[in-house]
């Protein structure tokens, strides 16, 4: 080999060696700047995390749980992601049972069961004698007064109404009433009764009760926590639990008696009537009535809204009884069937005029319909009253009628000054 082809070689080695050693120097140098890229990527995004843990309260919850006891006692809200991102804010369960618990022993004291004895005597005499026995009924009622005002149902203190052509039904000769946590009862005496309203009140010789807290029934919500607590079935201070399902519900009973009230699904049975329907801070806001039985019927119990109640309470505390505005007449609703048949408008056709009323003195006559009261429409006779009962003693009213004239029927106005009921 000459000189010059082994410089050749030589240098061709020589060179192919640099490149080699380049390429791996490049190869070494391009992973260490991998793993540092990685390196400092994870610790960017550990820091990331960490200060959304730290500074997002709703992503720190998710992520840190606190042991301490005392801040879970404190905090009952969970943080709960949608599929959509926002956070929702749930309740713990243990805070409405927390809520029932602290309810519950506020209003018990407050409530009382009354048991009421009858006389019921048959209307069939025997060969020998008359048969007579006795009848108890059981409710429950509410203390109004620590001087042992209680507020209950006319239905369980009167039983009028209970009496029928085999059998009649006296005035109550005793009633008794049992206080919470205590055995001996104690003689109570009836204060007044309005079988309007379903309200009566009675009194018992007591100044150390506990009055329940008067609630305001017209802000109640449809959707809030209720609570039913009474004597149920002769089980003595129960409570139930549930919501408001309605309001200004219009129910009317077996007498025909129309009660506007509030609708709950807390359990309302036998021995309920009289006692208290009360909110989540423990305020009474209906005394419960009545509730809806039968065939796939469930939960769906009543309420007088305790608004409805604080004039009627306030009379019969200082008369004994409920004065009404008076028309004086006897009235037949017209329904829609009834209007078809006989050929007359849908109304109250007045069946009789009161010889000690103000319809005696008017141009009111039998065999008139009654469309109107004051502008407003009125189809029954519960209707007539609702509204005659909104207005006061010595009020002018107008009554539109429909009169059958010359076997034409023509309307006209007839006006007339209420009266207080006799």
């Amino acid at each position: 080999m000459s000189n010059n082809e082994e410089k050749n070689a030589h240098d061709f080695v020589k060179s192919s060696s640099v490149s080699n050693y380049n390429d791996t120097n490049k190869s070494k140098n391009s992973i260490l700047k991998n793993i540092l890229i990685s390196f400092t990527s994870g610790i960017i995004g550990a820091s990331l995390v960490l200060g959304l843990c730290f500074y997002v309260p709703a992503v720190k919850d998710l992520f840190v749980s606190d042991s301490s006891d005392d801040n879970k006692t404190k905090s009952r809200n969970s943080k709960i992601f949608t599929s959509e991102g926002s956070v929702n804010t749930g309740i713990d369960v243990s805070e409405y049972s927390g809520t029932a618990i602290e309810v519950a022993n506020k209003v018990l004291p407050s409530v009382v069961g009354i048991e009421v004895n009858f006389s019921v005597s048959s209307n069939y005499r025997t060969f020998f004698q008359e048969r007579s026995s006795t009848s108890t009924a059981t409710g429950s009622g509410v203390i109004i007064s620590d001087d042992g005002y209680i507020l209950t149902n006319n239905h369980i203190v009167d039983a009028s109404s209970s009496s029928s052509s085999y059998y009649t039904v006296s005035e109550a000769k005793k009633v008794v009433v049992y206080l919470y946590n205590e055995d001996e009862p104690i003689e109570a005496k009836i204060i007044g009764t309005d079988s309007v309203t379903d309200l009566a009140i009675l009194k018992i010789d007591r100044d150390d009760l506990t009055p329940a807290k008067i609630g305001d029934s017209d802000s109640v919500q449809v959707g809030e926590f209720a609570m039913a607590v009474g004597n149920p079935l002769d089980l003595k201070s129960t409570v139930t639990s549930g919501i408001v399902s309605g309001l200004n519900r219009e129910i009317e009973d077996e007498n025909g008696t129309m009660y506007t009230l509030i609708q709950t699904d807390a359990a309302i049975n036998s021995g309920n009537s009289g006692g208290a329907l009360v909110n989540a801070d423990g305020e009474l806001i209906g005394i419960n009535t009545l509730k809806m039985s039968g065939t796939g019927i469930e939960a769906m119990g009543f309420a007088i809204p305790i608004n409805s109640t604080l004039d009627i309470t306030e009379q019969l505390i200082s008369t004994g009884k409920v004065s009404r505005p008076y028309i004086g007449i006897s009235g037949i609703d017209v329904t829609e069937a009834y209007s078809r048949y006989y050929n007359l408008p849908v109304g109250v056709y007045v069946a009789e005029i009161e010889t000690d009323g103000p319809a005696k003195d008017s141009d009111l006559k039998p065999g008139d319909v009654i469309l109107e009261f004051n502008g407003k429409k009125v189809e029954s006779m519960s209707q007539l009253n609702k509204e005659k009962n909104q207005c006061e003693i010595g009020d002018e009213i107008t009554l539109k009628v429909s009169r059958e004239n010359d076997g034409k029927d023509e309307e006209l106005e007839v006006k007339l000054t209420l009266i207080e009921t006799p």
